[in-house]
C-alpha cells in the first residue's frame, strides 16, 4: 500500500500588534542662511539709508581725488613748481592708494568691513586737514600721499552695500552710486571756483574734509556686515543685525535658526590665485588696470587736445603768436596759469558726461549681464578713442570726449559690481583691494601716454589706448563666471 506523502506545514508566528501611535522621531531644527534672510526680508527703508550713507562715501572720495586737479595751478604759483613736481603730487596720491588698498582689503576680510571703513575715514579726514597747514611742497606731497592711503579704504562701503542688498536689487542700486561720485566732483569744482579766488586753497581743503567728518558720525547707523559676522562665528551679532533690518523694513525673518559654518581661513592672498578663481582673478586685474588707464587717459587727454589743438595736427594760431613773442620769464618752467571761470565751466560740462549713459548701463547690467555689458562698453570706448584722431570741429571734439567720459564711467560701474559679486565673503574685500591697487597702476601710467606720447604721436597714443580697451573687452567677454542673478557666495 503506497505511503501517503506528508504535506509541508507552514508555521505562522503571531506577534502582538500595538495599535498605539508610533513613537515620534526627533526632527532636525530648521535653519536658514544669511542669504536666505536677506532675500526674505527684501528691500526697504534700511537699504535706502544704507544707500545714502554708504553711497556718500563716493562724495568724500571724489572730493579728495579731484581736489588735486583744482588746487594744482595754485600750488604751482605759490611754490614755483615745475611740471614734474605738480604731476608728482597726483602720482604719490595714487601710490598711497595702491599700497593701502591691498592692506585694507586684507584687514577687512579678517577684522570686519565696518571697522576698516571707519579707520580709513578717520585717517583720511585727519591728514586732509593737516594738508591745509602744509608749510612747504614736500610736506604737501607727503600729507596728500597719506590722504590717498586713507581713501583706499572707502571701497568697503561698496562691499557693505553689496552684502546687504537682495540679489535682484544689486544691479540697479550699485550703478546709481555713480551719482555720488558725480556729486562730489561737481561739488569740489564749484567750491574751488568760489573759495580759491576769495579765501584761498587752504580753506578749500578744510571745507572739502567736512563731508568725510559728517559721514564718520553717520556710520553708527550702519551695522557690520552680517555675512562677515556669521563667517567669524559671531552668529548672535549677525542675527541681531538681520532682525534689526527686518524691523526697519517692516518685514519678517525666515523660520528657524541662523546657521552657517565658521570660516577660519579668511583674507588670504593665495585664495585669489586658487585654481577655482585663478583665471577670473587674472582677467579681472587686466580689466581693472585697463579701465583705470583709459579713464585717467581720457581726463588728461582732454586737456591736451583742447588746449593744443593736436587733433588737426597743428597748434592754434594764438599759441603760435604767443610762442614767437614770449619773454624769458614766460619761458620759465615754473609758470602761473590760474583757472578762469570758463575753465571751471568746461570741467563741469565734461564731468557731467560721466552719468550720461547711467540709465543704459543699468539696463545692460540687468538684462545683458555683467560680462556682455562690460564687453560692449569697453569695445565702444576703443572705437571712440580712434574717433579722436578725426580732424573735426570743436563741438565734434567735445562730443567725442563727452561720450568717452560716459563710457569709461560705465566701465567702472560694471567692474565694481562684478568684482564685489564674484568673490565669496572670505576674500571679497581682498579681491576688491587688489583690484583697486592695480587700478592705480593704470592711473599712474596714463599721464605718460596722454601728456608725453600724445605730444609726439597723436595716432600712436590713441591706438595704444584703443588697443588696451580691446584687450579688456575680450577679457570681459571671456570671464568664466557670470554673476547676474547669482547669490553671493559665502565660501569658495
Amino acid at each position: 500500500m503506497p505511503t501517503k506523502r506528508a504535506e509541508p506545514v507552514t508555521v505562522l508566528s503571531l506577534r502582538r500588534l500595538s495599535l498605539g501611535a508610533p513613537e515620534p522621531q526627533p526632527k532636525e531644527p530648521k535653519t536658514f542662511t544669511v542669504e536666505d534672510a536677506v532675500e526674505t526680508i527684501g528691500f526697504g527703508r534700511f537699504h535706502i539709508a544704507l544707500f545714502l550713507i554708504m553711497g556718500s562715501t563716493g562724495i568724500a572720495e571724489a572730493m579728495e581725488i579731484m581736489l588735486i586737479a583744482v588746487v594744482s595751478p595754485v600750488i604751482r604759483c605759490e611754490w614755483q613748481l615745475e611740471n614734474w613736481q605738480v604731476a608728482l603730487v597726483t602720482t604719490m596720491v595714487f601710490f598711497g592708494y595702491m599700497v593701502f588698498s591691498i592692506l585694507f582689503g586684507l584687514l577687512a576680510d579678517r577684522y570686519g568691513r565696518w571697522k576698516i571703513l571707519l579707520i580709513s575715514f578717520l585717517w583720511g579726514a585727519y591728514f586732509s586737514l593737516l594738508t591745509s597747514f602744509s608749510p612747504s611742497y614736500i610736506w604737501f606731497v607727503f600729507l596728500r600721499t597719506m590722504v590717498g592711503c586713507g581713501v583706499s579704504g572707502h571701497s568697503q562701503g561698496l562691499i557693505i552695500k553689496t552684502e546687504f542688498l537682495p540679489t535682484k536689487y544689486r544691479g540697479y542700486m550699485l550703478p546709481l552710486s555713480q551719482v555720488f561720485w558725480l556729486t562730489g566732483s561737481l561739488l569740489i569744482i564749484g567750491l574751488a571756483s568760489v573759495v580759491i579766488p576769495t579765501i584761498g586753497w587752504r580753506w578749500l581743503i578744510r571745507i572739502a574734509s567736512i563731508p568725510g567728518i559728517i559721514l564718520i558720525l553717520a556710520f553708527k547707523f550702519i551695522p557690520e556686515s552680517a555675512r562677515f559676522n556669521v563667517s567669524t562665528g559671531n552668529t548672535q551679532a549677525a542675527l541681531a543685525t538681520l532682525q534689526h533690518i527686518a524691523r526697519m523694513n517692516r518685514s519678517a525673518m525666515p523660520e528657524g535658526q541662523l546657521g552657517e559654518p565658521i570660516l577660519d581661513k579668511r583674507g588670504r592672498f593665495a585664495d585669489l590665485l586658487d585654481a577655482k578663481y585663478l583665471r577670473t582673478t587674472l582677467q579681472i586685474w587686466v580689466i581693472w588696470l585697463g579701465i583705470s588707464f583709459a579713464y585717467y587717459g581720457v581726463i588728461l587727454a582732454s586737456t591736451e587736445l583742447l588746449e593744443r589743438d593736436l587733433v588737426c595736427g597743428s597748434r592754434s594760431e594764438s599759441e603760435a603768436v604767443v610762442s614767437v613773442g614770449v619773454s624769458e620769464e614766460s619761458q620759465s618752467p615754473c609758470y602761473c596759469h590760474m583757472f578762469a571761470p570758463s575753465d571751471y565751466r568746461t570741467m563741469i560740462i565734461s564731468t557731467v558726461g560721466e552719468i550720461a549713459l547711467n540709465p543704459l548701463n543699468i539696463l545692460g547690467i540687468n538684462f545683458l549681464g555683467r560680462r556682455l555689458s562690460l564687453s560692449i562698453t569697453m569695445g565702444c570706448t576703443a572705437l571712440f578713442f580712434l574717433l579722436l584722431n578725426i580732424c573735426t570741429s570743436s563741438a565734434g571734439l567735445i562730443s567725442f570726449l563727452f561720450m568717452l567720459r560716459a563710457l569709461v564711467a560705465a566701465n567702472f560701474n560694471t567692474i565694481y559690481i562684478y568684482t564685489a559679486e564674484v568673490y565669496p565673503t572670505t576674500m571679497r574685500a581682498l579681491g576688491m583691494g587688489t583690484s583697486g591697487s592695480l587700478c592705480r597702476i593704470g592711473a599712474m601710467v596714463a599721464p605718460f601716454i596722454s601728456q608725453v606720447l600724445m605730444s609726439a604721436s597723436l595716432l600712436g597714443a590713441l591706438c595704444l589706448f584703443s588697443s588696451v580697451c580691446v584687450v579688456c573687452a575680450i577679457s570681459a567677454f571671456t570671464l568664466p563666471i557670470e554673476t547676474k542673478g547669482r547669490a553671493l557666495q559665502q565660501i569658495k
